[in-house]
């Protein structure tokens, strides 16, 4: 299932189980309050459901579950791949080759045989079609290909370098649906603070005649949607930070893995 797949089915998903809530809890709870507040001549209670009930704030309940879900996807992703960091790929290849290289081809350390045609072959064959499209894996493949062409450790060292490059332009590319969120839902909370000011203005006559109670009720609505609008952005933030953090992370990983583990080796 591609990517793009499983993003709209999370969406539809997050739409369905907020809305079921909202119809089946919070509003007809929301309803109560305000009758019997209303009954009772005093202004909406600030209770949670009350807080919650205005369709902006579902909305902004709906991108939280959806970018929450992006972010800890890419997280994922990341943390399950981790452990090919901990891995000598390039000598556990190279021990298992029995195939006679060129003179050309070769490269030693120690008693050790680098063949890059060898440990191509080996990672496209001993590891599965996930961990073959992981980051770490996908530099050593191109930047071995490049080795085996040119048969110098610049070409090498420099095919490293743009591969990790090309991956932090692709990681910032596929965060900017999140950061659209995260800049969409606070955008979304002062839609509903336009819309309850507005409600508000609109009951100014019968607040001089003395029934503030429409006009307290508006203007609640104005400040709700901004209250929740921006609680729920400072949480997106935070999380997406933390993908962040662990993508940088990453690419650092894989620069050392690779100085490490195949430049080290190849001098």
């Amino acid at each position: 299932m591609s990517e793009i797949v499983k993003n709209f089915i999370a969406l539809i998903l997050s739409i369905l189980l907020v809305h079921l809530v909202y119809i089946g809890y919070v509003r007809p709870q929301a309803d109560v309050l305000l009758e019997a507040a209303k009954l009772a001549g005093l202004s909406a209670p600030r209770d949670l459901v009350i807080v919650l009930k205005d369709y902006e704030q579902e909305i902004c309940f709906i991108l939280m579950l959806w970018g929450s879900f992006l972010i800890l996807s890419k997280c994922l992703v990341i943390l399950r791949n981790n452990y090919l960091f901990t891995v000598d790929l390039i000598e556990e290849t190279s021990e298992e080759t029995g195939n006679e290289p060129s003179e050309e081809a070769i490269e030693k350390t120690g008693d050790k045989k680098i063949v890059p045609e060898a440990i191509i072959e080996k990672l496209d064959t001993a590891l599965s079609a996930d961990r073959n499209l992981a980051p770490l894996v996908q530099t050593l493949r191109a930047a071995l290909w490049r080795y085996a062409g040119t048969g110098n450790v610049q070409n090498l060292s420099d095919a490293i370098e743009s591969r990790v490059e090309a991956l932090a332009l692709r990681q910032d590319a596929e965060n900017s649906m999140i950061r659209y969120l995260i800049w969409a839902i606070p955008s979304i909370g002062f839609i509903g603070t336009v819309r309850g000011i507005g409600q508000a203005l609109s009951l100014a006559d019968k607040a001089l005649a003395g029934d503030i109670a429409g006009m307290t009720n508006s203007l609640g609505v104005a400040f709700n949607s901004t209250l929740v609008a921006l609680l729920i952005s400072l949480f997106l933030m935070f999380i997406f930070h933390q993908l962040q953090r662990l993508q940088d992370g990453q690419l650092v990983d894989i620069q050392a893995y690779c100085d490490q583990y195949l430049i080290a080796r190849i001098k």
